[in-house]
């Protein structure tokens, strides 16, 4: 259907804010966001943008939505050009994709993999699908891969695999527990690899970043167990 006049104002103008908020992001973090100082941008009185806006929680929210959808858009963009049964292909090029990401957006990574932002609740009914699409990718791989559980996994509590069991229907393929559970530490670890470069936390230890994420990078995928390219 064809867009009124004032619906492509009001989404051009949606768009100019959230570009002003992500720049913010970059200058001041996320704890600086401000609707006040966006409206002083756009030489909008402060409470015209309340009605594009109504909440500093509704533009974080934006925020989190738009930033972990640009950044499963881009680690999907780059895992879906190998080949579909060479899962270390696979894994590296995905793992090269979130630190690229990663890297290149540092604000974004902070604001969906740092901590938490103070006084903001989450509205996950907004947020976790998008949020949920970089995880599940891996999973998908996992379960492409036919991974099922081996004498090198550790034993586990009945209360997590009651838990872990419970999730089996809402993810990809048919994940075993244990399966599932080297997926979240290698998920954990890549994250932690990233931050920990991002943050600063390698200082006197690593330089080279590129070559020590792939060099673990290759060390989890043997943690996961994929096979070799056939």
């Amino acid at each position: 259907m064809a867009r009124t006049a004032r619906q492509l104002a009001h989404e051009q103008t949606m768009a100019a804010i959230l570009r002003i908020a992500h720049q913010q992001l970059v200058t001041e973090g996320s704890a600086g966001l401000s609707l006040r100082a966006i409206a002083r941008e756009m030489g909008l009185v402060s409470s015209a943008i309340y009605r594009y806006v109504p909440s500093r929680d509704e533009l974080l929210t934006l925020l989190i939505a738009e930033s972990y959808t640009a950044f499963a858009d881009a680690v999907e963009a780059a895992e879906s050009r190998c080949r579909r049964d060479d899962y270390r292909c696979r894994w590296l090029t995905y793992a090269r994709a979130v630190r690229r990401g990663a890297v290149g957006n540092p604000a974004e990574w902070a604001l969906l993999y740092g901590s938490p932002v103070p006084g903001y609740h989450a509205a996950p009914e907004r947020t976790s699908e998008a949020g949920s699409r970089v995880p599940l990718l891996l999973l998908t791989l996992l379960a492409d891969a036919g991974l099922k559980p081996s004498a090198d996994d550790p034993p586990m509590t009945a209360a997590l695999h009651r838990e872990l069991d419970r999730l089996r229907p809402d993810l990809p393929g048919d994940l075993a527990p244990e399966v599932l559970a080297r997926g979240l530490l290698v998920f954990s670890s890549l994250c932690g690899l990233v931050s920990l470069e991002l943050f600063g936390q390698f200082t006197n230890t690593v330089t080279h970043f590129a070559g020590h994420m792939d060099h673990q990078v290759a060390r989890l995928a043997v943690v996961l167990g994929l096979p070799d390219a056939t």
